[in-house]
């Protein structure tokens, strides 16, 4: 089969590979559509490297057909699907408390086992097993299936911090997972959602996702504008939706007493960064980390774009053919495109 290869950091190439080798109870998927994300993008330039392998196949929101289905009778060949990637064990200390997105036996698809750039890709019986293999109702887009796994990311993020009616919320970058935290805020009954991001288009984007505040921080003063926008409060939840570190500090900034900070996005290995401690203590201020996805909120995301009621069409500005995958990743690195699909026909 074709595949996007990727041999070390920076060297991703289109070539042939062999097909994917099933083990009894595998199910073979075509892969229909697969989304850039910004992990893909850090795994190519060597910013994240545990469990990266050489050579791997990347790519892990993705969505497709089945073409073999390992016996599971539950599947038929011709099904249309969308895969949770991250594997859980189900046995482990965190998946018996309920957190298997952090699963210390977890299997990641997309880099531990070979993803969706390609056009095929094998989902592993203890996948299948699992239940993180999730049919498509009729009519729903094979591109809009792929982006189910971020906005199970986003979900998981803000029931993290609890986002709901009424709430007062900062976002602090606006790329794509920056847009799906406005809409999932909107639709969660947020009251006002203020999003802080430097690119012009994408602030525009955030206007038309349901931002009710865009502010440019290179130029205006944000955390004036917050207190402002929140009767000198600051705001009930604030979130963290780029990678980098010293806005951990800015978001303890922004926040109201007993408020909630979520440090959403990856931040490359041996970052760290400096945090008012005492602000943290006196105003009671909740900071958490949010990694990953769970099944459920898999399916409730799928459930959500399914239905419509979290609209995601417009996200896709660029597609691209699997031969393109290098301007693919170029694109969606550039940050002019909102999400990059990479489709096969």
């Amino acid at each position: 089969m074709k595949a996007g290869l990727l041999k070390a950091p920076n060297r991703l190439d289109f070539e042939t590979v062999g097909d994917p080798a099933l083990k009894p109870g595998d199910l073979l998927v075509r892969v229909k559509a697969a989304t850039v994300c910004g992990t893909d993008i850090r795994i190519f330039r060597g910013r994240k490297t545990a469990g990266i392998r050489y050579p791997s196949i990347l790519g892990h929101e993705f969505s497709g057909e089945v073409v073999e289905t390992g016996g599971h009778g539950g599947f038929s060949c011709g099904d249309a699907v969308a895969v949770c990637p991250a594997i859980p064990c189900g046995h482990c200390a965190h998946c018996i408390r309920g957190y298997e997105n952090i699963c210390k036996n977890q299997i990641a698809i997309g880099y531990e086992i070979d993803g969706a750039f390609a056009e095929y890709i094998r989902i592993p019986e203890r996948a299948v097993l699992s239940g993180n293999v999730f049919k498509l109702p009729a009519g729903l887009s094979w591109e809009k299936a792929a982006l189910i796994e971020p906005l199970s990311c986003v979900l998981n993020g803000q029931e993290r911090i609890g986002v709901g009616i009424a709430d007062r919320v900062v976002i602090l970058g606006c790329g794509p997972i920056g847009l799906l935290h406005v809409k999932l805020a909107r639709l969660s009954g947020a009251a006002r959602i203020i999003v802080s991001e430097p690119s012009a288009g994408r602030r525009a984007a955030a206007l038309a996702a349901g931002a009710d505040v865009i502010v440019d921080p290179a130029s205006e003063d944000l955390k004036a504008i917050v207190m402002r926008e929140t009767d000198g409060l600051g705001a009930d939840k604030v979130i963290v939706a780029i990678g980098v570190p010293r806005l951990a500090n800015d978001a303890i900034g922004l926040v109201r007493h007993r408020g909630a900070v979520s440090l959403f996005a990856g931040f490359s290995a041996g970052e760290t960064a400096t945090l008012d401690v005492n602000a943290i203590h006196y105003n009671e201020i909740i900071v958490t980390g949010s990694f990953g996805l769970d099944r459920l909120q898999f399916e409730k995301a799928l459930a959500m774009i399914a239905s419509g009621r979290l609209e995601v069409e417009s996200m896709l500005t660029h597609r691209f053919a699997l031969d393109e995958i290098a301007t693919a990743l170029e694109t969606a690195e550039r940050g002019d495109a909102i999400k990059v699909a990479i489709l096969n026909a």
